[in-house]
Order: structure tokens, then sequence, then C-alpha cells
């Protein structure tokens, strides 16, 4: 799974780092860092987070490294 933020459109609520600390940090106030390889044991925590951000702003892409996808709608875009 890669996961993609786009940070002009994540306003900071933090939701993401609440539910999947792991992979998302809030640095200062409004400044997010994230791990785009999430290891797959977090996956279902960044499902969380992607699905509590309040601004959609996160993107999964669950396509292998083949190319190929890996579940239905292989991209979550709200």
């Amino acid at each position: 799974m890669r996961l993609v933020v786009d940070l002009n459109r994540c306003q900071g609520y933090a939701q993401c780092a609440f539910l999947a600390p792991d992979v998302f940090t809030m640095h200062g106030d409004e400044a997010l860092m994230y791990d785009p390889q999430a290891d797959d044991a977090q996956q279902e925590n960044v499902r969380r987070a992607a699905d509590a951000c309040p601004v959609k702003a996160i993107t999964l892409d669950y396509a292998d490294l083949d190319g190929a996808e890996g579940k239905a709608g292989a991209s979550r875009v709200d």
C-alpha cells in the first residue's frame, strides 16, 4: 500500500496522526510528516485515518509492485 497526502488540502486537523501515529506525525501546529510506504501491519490504521480526514487529503493506492491492482477500487478518492 502506498499513500499520498495532498499537503495543499491538509488543514492540520491531525486525525490521521491520532489514528495512525506510526505513519503520520505532526510537527508544529500544521506541518504533517508521513511515511508514503506504510508497513502492511499499519494498513487498517491508515485506512481509518484516511476515512477520518475531514478534508479527504489522504489517497490510498493498493496496487502491488507489478502494477496489478491488489483490491477493487485501488485508489481512494473522495
